[in-house]
């Protein structure tokens, strides 16, 4: 054989083939290995930015809430007061009303009772030699005047004191007598009477000069 024949060939080495993502892999992963702990810790902050965003927006919603019935409340109390001023005004109203329709029926009352007292008035004062005559119509205007003094009607009293024309009706002018004023009720015709502030019948007077 030749020389030529007896050399073995010899295989031609291969070129280095590039390598794959797997086996160029486990080179990166010293690399990678932080990436874990970055993401696991921005998914935690994500959970508690998530979790107080949940508490603020309840919060605001407690708040919201409070807010409304804090509102509810203040109408509420503002119209229980107009109605309770309002109670307030009727109930007063009212008890005035009443009061001045009492007050009205006293007055007829007495007006149509106090011709007769006017009558006995006259007969007690009246000469007599009949003592138990006097005694009884005394007697009767003692209890009429009880009777007057429970309904609060009161006698105007007027005899000395200066003419008053809201209490008194004047029917004649003399002369003073010495020691009176000028002005002054120096004789009395009927008695006045008056329920509180209102009259029943103003009182009859003579005025002095």
């Amino acid at each position: 054989m030749s020389e030529e024949t007896k050399k073995t060939p010899q295989a031609e080495q291969p070129e280095a083939e590039p390598k794959t993502a797997e086996q160029a892999a486990p080179e990166a992963a010293p690399e990678q290995a932080a990436a874990p702990e970055t993401n696991t810790e921005t998914a935690d902050s994500k959970k508690k930015d998530g979790f107080f965003n949940k508490k603020a927006r309840e919060l605001e919603a407690v708040k919201a809430k409070l807010d409304a019935a804090e509102k509810n409340a203040n109408q509420a109390k503002d119209q229980l007061l107009r109605m309770a001023a309002e109670y307030e005004n009727y109930r007063k109203r009212s008890t005035r009303e009443a009061d001045q329709k009492f007050n009205d029926g006293v007055s007829f009352a007495v007006n149509q009772i106090i011709p007769i007292l006017d009558t006995l008035e006259m007969a007690a004062n009246a000469p007599t030699t009949d003592e138990n005559y006097k005694k009884g119509v005394t007697m009767t205007l003692d209890k009429a005047a009880k009777a007057l003094d429970a309904l609060h009607v009161e006698e105007i009293e007027v005899l000395g004191k200066p003419f008053d024309p809201n209490f008194m009706n004047a029917v004649q002018q003399i002369p003073a007598p010495d020691g009176q004023e000028s002005g002054t009720v120096i004789t009395v015709y009927q008695k006045g009477y008056k329920l509180g502030d209102k009259i029943v019948r103003h009182a009859t007077v003579v005025v002095a000069e």
